[in-house]
């Protein structure tokens, strides 16, 4: 059983640090393979695995990409804020409403990103640095709220945000993403560690997987570049409009 959650581990590693949604692979897999486990701490778990994996990718990017720090670090530090907001807002509102207007939303990107070739694929930052810090702290905010109250396709939210608000091309993009779901996992792991919702015989063996998968998935991206990181992009939005339609039908 842990080897086969470790090798959901690394394929999880591997997209999410190319285009984001590794949570459509990593989480279901826990609950499918340890039905019996409680909840919460199949979600600590896959908290702790997978933020291993997103620090690699920070570093990797950061190493061979380059993150543009005025355009992300603001971003991360108000994700980062408003993300525990979302968690609170989460037991007081409509699910069901966010899930169908993200559904609509991700089918709008898929389209937008499909029909448009040359989306992402040349790196201008087209902000001035006040425009530029301004429209990073609001996208942090949204974005973060959004991961802390729902979460499906925050990754791939930020890569589309970061290309078509900011100018990035997609490796850029993907390299600023992570930076700000590093930040937004991080709360959300400390909670579970806290409260001691995390199964470590698991959770380690499965971060280091994770990790691996990160390591190949970053070095393949920064190799193949944009339009590889488009593909398995536009890949990964179709699975989330799968999975969020399925989860909208079937509850």
């Amino acid at each position: 059983m842990e080897i086969i959650l470790c090798t959901f581990a690394f394929l999880a590693g591997f997209i999410d640090s190319v285009a984001g949604g590794g949570g459509l692979i990593q989480l279901p897999a826990l609950l499918i393979f340890l039905p019996h486990v409680p909840v919460v701490h199949l979600l600590g778990t896959n908290k702790l695995a997978s933020i291993a994996g997103t620090s690699n990718a920070v570093i990797q990017y950061a190493r061979h990409v380059g993150i543009n720090w005025l355009a992300t670090l603001p971003a991360t530090i108000s994700a980062f804020a408003l993300s525990f907001l979302g968690a609170r807002t989460a037991a007081t509102l409509n699910t069901e409403i966010m899930r169908i207007a993200v559904l609509i939303l991700l089918i709008a990107i898929a389209i937008f990103t499909f029909l448009k070739r040359d989306f992402g694929m040349v790196h201008a930052p087209k902000l001035t640095h006040i425009v530029q810090f301004s429209m990073s702290i609001g996208a942090g905010m949204i974005i973060g709220f959004y991961d802390g109250f729902f979460g499906p396709g925050t990754g791939s939210f930020l890569i589309f945000v970061f290309v078509g608000i900011f100018g990035f091309n997609f490796l850029s993009a993907s390299a600023s993403s992570k930076l700000i779901n590093f930040a937004t996992n991080l709360s959300a792991m400390l909670y579970f560690a806290f409260t001691d919702n995390i199964l470590y015989s698991l959770a380690i063996p499965m971060a280091v997987f994770n990790i691996i998968g990160s390591i190949a998935g970053t070095r393949l991206a920064i190799l193949k570049g944009n339009r590889f990181v488009r593909f398995i992009f536009l890949l990964v939005v179709a699975g989330m409009i799968f999975k969020v339609a399925y989860d909208t039908v079937v509850p």
